[in-house]
């Protein structure tokens, strides 16, 4: 029953904040006047005077994404750098030692592209610095870029006969100054106040009651998780991530993690029903996202608490978080591959084939149910046009979205940002499972061996992060496709819906008619759900029965690997 009671305190609390932020965020990218603007306006226009910004000029989505790419790629170079200089650098009171060049290669992409997969444990590989200025910035800009693009395709579908999507530097700022800055040093002192630790103090050296040396690692943690989990990023500090006390020592902490890891996603719909002058077509979204990740949440935790034929237990403890309990670990394992976060409190590895399913499927569908911040929503956007050209085939009538034709172009840029994460899932696995490269990180055979190496490239080009934990990944193969994977599947999708953001901005807007095809009614939560579903299925299933499927099978007769 206190477990229920959790799960059903988590919904409120997401359904109650999601018009409030959500709300909030519209004033600040519609440019409307709000509490913050008076607060940290001077900030703001401090970015703007040193970077030498034009905050008035509006770019088309070419100048946009040419701003994107260049800013994307020097915090790729930065994070490199630092990795590589490590051992020379201030602030590194382990003395740890430079990284290998292809795991710098990784850790840069990783954070760049807002996936945060780590193949190193942060503790005995990073020192404070590379930490801070590396991947806690990284954390802050690679959200802001997500929700950047998001207000680029939103503008794209409000706006009537232009070219112009705004002005990519005024967005990122916008983003960091207004949204994720004040919210993340809220956060940060809640986790504080809660017991994570947050110092520049150099590693404790202790000696335990069995007279054995302990290290116990430090570090300014707190910081990053606040931002880890409110910008969608999900790298720990420490390499046991949220399982780990300093990140996550109590179960109001374990609450509030758990919570802003869809808070700013969910909010999202809420703003892009603003910018749509309907909430209806904001909610309809939210609606959609909450029906995939109530029926995920669900099945996993019937998986979880059904009878383990293998162990003759229900309720299976091994790897999940012990001080939470099984709901929490289920319900943050949801969550997480849900919203591309990435972070961790339980053993994915461990997990109930069935909810090893339902994480590896989350991750395959392109991370739209809620997803990352920004990214979620643009990519069912997606999905949404590829419903509503669907629908109009059906009818025999010119699709439309928000009064726009959606035509030609638009469905061809939808589906090309639906096929090309899929390809980089489908053909890096098979490359995985046919090299001695690939099977030599396998931890096990069989099934359960193929789901580590599924949920390891749809984690990568998904740009969620997280992992099964039983696929040795640090290696130079793993880090060089894992690390293409991820640059793939971010920018293979966000030039795409670039695309179509430019193509509609250019189109006049046809009124409302008794013969417009409704975007937000039942009827399109259900074809919207039902096309996610069977694009996924018919994409993944083949996969999936071969994996986790196969392997719930025989775990009831008995076998396991």
């Amino acid at each position: 029953m206190n477990e229920i009671i959790q799960i059903v305190l988590f919904i409120a609390a997401l359904i109650a904040l999601t018009p409030i932020l959500g709300r909030f965020m519209a004033k600040v990218f519609m440019n409307e006047r709000h509490l913050l603007k008076l607060v940290l306006g001077w900030l703001e226009r401090l970015i703007y005077r040193l970077c030498g910004i034009d905050s008035s000029e509006e770019t088309n989505w070419k100048v946009y994404l040419s701003g994107l790419f260049v800013f994307n790629f020097i915090g790729f170079l930065v994070v490199f750098l630092l990795q590589m200089l490590q051992a020379y650098l201030p602030l590194n009171p382990e003395h740890l030692p430079n990284a290998a060049w292809h795991l710098s290669f990784n850790t840069a992409v990783s954070f760049m592209t807002n996936t945060n997969w780590q193949s190193y444990a942060g503790e005995t590989t990073f020192g404070y610095l590379v930490q801070m200025l590396g991947l806690t910035v990284q954390n802050f800009v690679s959200a802001a870029t997500g929700i950047a693009v998001l207000v680029a395709l939103m503008r794209g579908l409000t706006r009537k006969t232009t070219e112009n999507l705004g002005n990519f530097w005024v967005d990122l700022t916008r983003s960091v100054v207004y949204v994720l800055l004040p919210l993340a040093i809220i956060f940060s002192v809640i986790l504080v106040g809660q017991g994570v630790v947050q110092t520049f103090s150099p590693y404790t050296h202790v000696t335990t009651l069995q007279k054995t040396q302990q290290v116990i690692p430090l570090g300014p943690a707190a910081s990053q998780i606040a931002i880890k989990q409110l910008g969608t990023n999900g790298g720990g500090f420490f390499n046991a991530n949220s399982a780990h006390p300093f990140e996550n020592p109590t179960p109001f902490s374990n609450f509030l993690e758990m919570l802003t890891i869809l808070l700013i996603p969910a909010a999202l719909t809420f703003t892009y029903g603003r910018f749509a002058g309907s909430n209806r077509q904001g909610w309809t979204v939210f609606i959609v996202m909450f029906i995939l990740f109530a029926a995920g949440l669900g099945l996993s935790l019937y998986s979880e608490y059904g009878h383990n034929a293998v162990l003759h237990v229900a309720g299976n403890m091994e790897g999940k978080e012990t001080r939470f309990g099984v709901a929490n670990s289920v319900l943050w394992s949801v969550a997480t591959t849900d919203a591309s976060n990435g972070s961790v409190n339980a053993m994915h590895d461990s997990l109930s084939p069935l909810s090893g399913m339902v994480a590896i499927f989350n991750l395959m569908l392109g991370e739209v149910i809620f997803g990352g911040v920004g990214a979620g929503l643009y990519g069912m956007v997606v999905f949404i046009i590829l419903t509503v050209f669907i629908a109009g085939l059906m009818v025999g009538r010119t699709p439309e979205y928000l009064g726009k034709k959606v035509e030609a172009f638009e469905v061809k840029m939808a589906i090309l940002a639906i096929l090309v994460p899929s390809l980089v899932i489908k053909l890096f696995s098979a490359w995985a499972c046919t090299s001695s490269y690939g099977l030599a990180g396998l931890n096990n055979a069989g099934p359960h061996g193929l789901s580590e190496i599924l949920y390891a490239f749809s984690s990568a080009a998904g740009n969620n992060g997280s992992a099964f934990a039983g696929l040795s990944a640090n290696t130079v193969f793993y880090n060089i496709t894992l690390g293409l994977g991820m640059l793939i599947g971010r920018f293979g999708v966000i030039i795409p819906v670039m695309a179509i953001a430019g193509n509609m901005a250019s189109k006049k807007i046809t009124p409302v008619s008794s013969g417009t095809f409704r975007t937000d009614n039942w009827l399109f939560v259900l074809l919207l759900i039902g096309v996610i579903l069977i694009v996924g299925g018919l994409t993944f299933f083949p996969a999936l029965a071969l994996g986790p499927i196969m392997e719930h099978f025989l775990m009831n007769s008995g076998i396991t690997f």
